[in-house]
């Protein structure tokens, strides 16, 4: 790791240790609660309890009558999240995609990885290829050449490892999955957290819990409301991480996405960055932050991700299209651009 990421990652973990969130985020702001556990009222008790995971820290707050139920729930739905996380992580050379990556074809995929891997190719056609989970080997090929030089990649070297990219070469029959040109890797990094997410919020309702927010890094589900419909409360975080939020959003139920070129970027001006345009092999530079509201965690994740890479009224309108969705853009000139639904 170069000098210049290092210190990159440095900002990020001083960041995260004195906030807590990153691109949404509690509107109340001040520190994230590593456990906390009050009694909201004489009926129910709000139970918080935050961990480090994901490269970020993953906050569950639970609304319940009993608070022993409630911190067992917390407990076993972190554990779910661990289950989930083993079978995604592309750097674990035993996982179904550190397999894939390896070898090329895997015979026999977990019903989660199957999942995710289903909806990743219906969102590649859904965004006219703007989403594509076959990135990874530019994405590698990035931080190799700036922890090497400090520098990107030569035209020459990113023509190359363009000719990879290709979600269309992926052959999938929900069971096993194979790649049609050697070399090939994909990455889940833009839809794997909000899958998990939405595992962990499916695990509490099967318990029989109505209020809960769950919070990892931006990536937020929310269920029930606070209290006899009182809605929660999520700030839109700006990516400067100066002023005041982007917006205050109000949600009972639903989940909400961050993409932005300020988590995890190699370069001062974050022109290079871990989004890539599957098309050009570049870090789109016309947006700032997308913020999408869907019905669950893996589909704002993954059409962020896609807003991200487009232009940002071909983003909106693109967003506009699915119904139950909404956006808000930040430019990369500070343009505030929402879509139709969005709470204004």
């Amino acid at each position: 790791m170069s000098a210049q990421e290092k210190r990159h990652t440095m900002d990020r973990r001083r960041f995260l240790k004195l906030s807590g969130v990153l691109g949404v985020g509690f509107a109340t702001g001040g520190l994230l609660p590593i456990s906390e556990s009050v009694a909201f009222n004489k009926k129910l008790y709000k139970v918080t309890k935050t961990r480090p995971g994901m490269g970020t820290f993953v906050s569950i707050t639970l609304m319940h009558p009993s608070k022993t139920e409630a911190e067992e729930v917390i407990g076993r739905a972190f554990e779910e999240m661990d289950r989930v996380i083993c079978l995604m992580d592309r750097y674990r050379p035993d996982s179904a995609i550190g397999v894939l990556n390896k070898e090329g074809d895997v015979a026999d995929l977990p019903p989660d990885v199957a999942r995710v891997l289903n909806q990743s190719l219906y969102f590649h056609k859904l965004s006219n290829g703007a989403f594509d989970i076959t990135v990874q080997p530019l994405v590698d090929l990035y931080k190799r050449h700036f922890e090497a030089k400090g520098l990107p990649p030569s035209e020459r070297d990113l023509d190359t490892v363009l000719a990879l990219v290709d979600a269309n070469a992926v052959q999938f029959d929900g069971k096993s999955v194979r790649f049609k040109k050697e070399g090939m890797g994909i990455t889940l990094d833009g839809i794997a957290k909000g899958y998990i997410i939405d595992c962990a919020a499916d695990f509490i309702k099967r318990h029989g819990i109505k209020h809960a927010l769950i919070n990892a890094g931006g990536d937020i589900r929310l269920a029930g409301g606070k209290q006899n419909g009182t809605p929660w409360k999520v700030g839109v975080q700006n990516p400067d991480k100066k002023g005041p939020y982007l917006d205050i959003v109000k949600m009972n139920d639903g989940a909400m996405a961050t993409s932005g070129n300020y988590e995890i970027y190699f370069d001062e001006e974050k022109l290079y960055h871990h989004i890539v345009n599957p098309e050009t092999g570049l870090s789109p530079r016309q947006n700032d932050s997308v913020t999408v509201m869907a019905s669950s965690v893996m589909d704002a994740d993954a059409l962020s991700t896609a807003v991200f890479v487009l232009e940002p009224d071909a983003g909106r309108r693109f967003i506009e299209r699915i119904p139950g969705t909404a956006c808000l853009i930040l430019s990369r000139d500070k343009g505030r651009i929402a879509s139709k639904g969005w709470p204004c």
